[in-house]
């Protein structure tokens, strides 16, 4: 009887495996024959997860074995972990698990690109996909602010300095070099304004600029103008805060006022106005010597000598000449006549009469003959140059004065101011 007894099947309705409890859910179970206890072999039981939890499997068989035939827990539904975005991060409600929410953010200077927030669905996917963060802000370059600048005296250019600008930019602080569009800085800039611009590019392609513009004055005089019979030489730029101009006159004019002037800060000329004026012979001097000096380095002299007034050598050379006189003022020349035999000869330049002795003396100083025609070129270093026993065409004066070397000089100055004789 005992032997059989061992043969018999478990006590019916005994409880067999561990009693089933379920955290976060519900279960439901059914026995096999309607037994009291919920938990006797072949026990089934259907788990019920509440909402963000999930069990491994829905249903469980009390077995054999007296274990459940596999795990019941309600574990907590959780979502893969996210990634961090390149220059940015996240913040979430619930880390990964179920309804978490996560909310993304960018980097100062960077923009959010995608969507801001994902939260962990039931199906432990995230709703939305990882954001990124772009550089969209342009960096930032401050320009330099140059004040006006004057030129320095006797130049019309200044010289500009400045510090380059540093380019700043929010985001990862990675810039190219700094491009100047323009004259560099310690560069000497002309008269006028100049329009400048500095660019600067990140690492994404953005650009920053900024303009500035660099003036540069030039004080400047009045015009000055060379006087009438005169030549003016300026430096510089002519008219400019310490330009000079230098005067001189043609042979035979003097100087009267400054014969150089220069452009002052408070923009006026130094000196006098100058003017150019007529020679002043003076004929009361005692020797032919004195009257000679005061023709050197000024006037070429031409001397021109007669027994009388009806020598027809003499009367066709002064009408000869009388057509020419632009092209003697032209070269400098001055006519001294010498007309008629001691006592009663004559000697006059242009209107000016000059005394019978000083007539004399001239002629025994050049040994000029008194009873023959005879002319004497004489040229301002007061060398007597040149004799002619009769009459010449003015041509052919004018042809011999333009080979001395002084004249050369002189009339690439008349040419440069325009001094011309319209024959």
């Amino acid at each position: 009887m005992m032997g059989g007894a061992a043969n018999l099947p478990p006590f019916v309705g005994t409880p067999w495996c561990a009693p089933i409890k379920v955290k976060h859910g519900d279960v439901s179970c059914r026995t096999p024959r309607g037994e009291h206890y919920r938990n006797v072999m072949g026990t089934r039981c259907k788990i019920r997860c509440k909402q963000g939890y999930e069990s491994q499997s829905s249903e469980v068989v009390c077995m054999a074995s007296k274990h459940w035939s596999s795990n019941y827990a309600c574990r907590e539904i959780r979502c893969p972990k996210l990634n961090m975005p390149a220059n940015g991060g996240y913040k979430c409600s619930d880390g990964s698990y179920f309804n978490s929410r996560c909310e993304f953010f960018c980097s100062p200077g960077f923009t959010l690109k995608g969507q801001k927030t994902a939260t962990c669905q039931h199906s432990k996917q995230w709703s939305a996909g990882v954001p990124t963060c772009v550089d969209m802000d342009p960096p930032k370059i401050k320009c330099p602010n140059v004040k006006d600048k004057w030129a320095e005296p006797g130049k019309v250019t200044a010289r500009v300095t400045w510090d380059t600008p540093e380019g700043v930019d929010t985001a990862d602080g990675i810039l190219t070099d700094v491009i100047l569009k323009g004259k560099a800085p310690k560069s000497d800039f002309p008269e006028g304004l100049h329009k400048m611009s500095y660019t600067v590019f990140d690492r994404a392609g953005n650009k920053g600029s900024c303009r500035f513009t660099v003036r540069v004055r030039v004080r400047r005089c009045s015009e000055l103008f060379p006087p009438d019979n005169g030549y003016m030489k300026c430096d510089s730029d002519r008219d400019n805060y310490g330009a000079t101009c230098n005067f001189k006159c043609t042979g035979g004019y003097e100087l009267q006022g400054s014969a150089a002037r220069v452009c002052q800060y408070g923009l006026t000329w130094s000196g006098a106005d100058t003017n150019c004026a007529p020679m002043n012979i003076n004929v009361g001097v005692r020797t032919a010597a004195a009257l000679l000096d005061q023709f050197y380095e000024k006037r070429r002299l031409l001397i021109i000598s007669a027994p009388t007034a009806a020598n027809h050598n003499y009367r066709f050379q002064m009408t000869n000449l009388q057509h020419a006189q632009c092209g003697l003022d032209l070269r400098h020349v001055t006519v001294i006549e010498l007309v008629g035999t001691y006592p009663a000869q004559i000697g006059r330049i242009r209107h000016t009469l000059l005394p019978p002795l000083l007539s004399l003396q001239l002629r025994l100083l050049l040994q000029i003959p008194q009873r023959s025609f005879q002319m004497v070129l004489v040229d301002k270093q007061g060398t007597d140059k040149q004799r002619y026993p009769f009459p010449i065409t003015a041509a052919e004066l004018f042809t011999t004065i333009d080979t001395f070397p002084l004249r050369k000089d002189e009339m690439v100055l008349q040419q440069e101011a325009g001094q011309t004789c319209q024959s």
